[in-house]
């Protein structure tokens, strides 16, 4: 690929401002089954979101417009035309990179979503990690009749995969085994200083008593500020569980189990589960807290299945 400035970025510009799906329609109208769903998932026990007055968690607003598994209603040709560019050019690999979500007012159960995309930009060439590309990023305008009720913008990266170092290259240079290290910021740092003295600590608001996980400036049940914190017993049960099959990273050895545990205080968090073959994980599986250390300066907090 050759400099931003070239003929192939040009041509990519010309996409912005074209539209990406037209006249598309919601597959059900928002329900209360699939708020539910969300809502045990997520662990959010909003009163807003239950009874005759429910409305649908904000965040929710992507579900509502969602394709699954069935030919995407809608899309318009620009976008595919964009996507088949980037093919021709070398980029034969998409990965989504975030989304941001304005809210305008609340949905609620039985109304019907109808959504517009549009490209609304092209960035120039990017050299990332994973390889060289182009950010594409639509916006999404949600609508339940004539008004507007959301916009959604989603990003993704389609781009050439950077050239892997063949095996040999590296056959007299040991392999980095640092894994990545945590995100620490105001909000979580107390999390990251009981993770380091061995301690599981857990929010707990100030106002109402309800226990959070992952921490948080606010209480998610009735908005206030202040709180202290409680320290997990460490025992828990494997709610849901992934594998992880992805390439394998220096610090990492897929495949590997990643449970979301349901900790005996009732907050849920996601851990490595430990102790047994990836495959033999189990929902409803009992599991104990450890404090696995990686490196000199990264302990993490993980959970050893407990035989029964």
């Amino acid at each position: 690929m050759g400099d931003d400035g070239d003929d192939l970025y040009a041509r990519l510009k010309e996409y912005e401002g074209r539209p990406s799906t037209v006249a598309g329609a919601g597959r059900d109208p928002v329900n209360a089954p699939m708020i539910r769903h969300w809502c045990e998932v997520m662990g959010d026990t909003n009163p807003a979101y239950t009874g005759p007055d429910a409305i649908a968690p904000p965040t929710m607003l992507q579900a509502w417009i969602m394709a699954g598994l069935s030919p995407h209603t809608g899309r318009a040709r620009p976008y595919e035309e964009l996507l088949a560019l980037l093919e021709e050019a070398g980029c034969t690999s998409i990965v989504a990179t975030d989304c941001e979500q304005e809210y305008l007012r609340p949905l609620r159960p039985g109304d019907e979503v109808t959504y517009d995309s549009v490209i609304e930009s092209v960035s120039p060439r990017k050299t990332t990690r994973l390889g060289t590309g182009y950010f594409v990023t639509t916006r999404t305008d949600v609508r339940v009749g004539p008004a507007l009720v959301g916009t959604h913008r989603f990003r993704v990266l389609k781009y050439a995969p950077a050239a892997r170092r063949p095996p040999e290259a590296d056959r007299d240079r040991p392999p980095e085994r640092r894994r990545p290290r945590p995100v620490v910021n105001r909000d979580n740092a107390g999390f990251w200083e009981g993770v380091r003295a061995h301690r599981l600590l857990l929010q707990r608001c100030a106002d109402c008593a309800e226990l959070r996980f992952p921490w948080l400036p606010g209480c998610a049940g009735c908005g206030g500020s202040g709180w202290d914190t409680v320290e997990a017993c460490g025992e828990g049960t494997v709610f849901s569980y992934v594998v992880m099959h992805h390439p394998p990273f220096p610090a990492f050895d897929p495949p590997y189990a990643i449970g979301l545990v349901q900790l005996a205080e009732g907050v849920r968090m996601v851990s490595n589960v430990i102790g047994v073959p990836y495959d033999k994980v189990r929902i409803g599986m009992p599991v104990r807290l450890e404090f696995r250390r990686y490196d000199d300066e990264l302990t993490l907090p993980v959970f050893r299945a407990v035989a029964g």
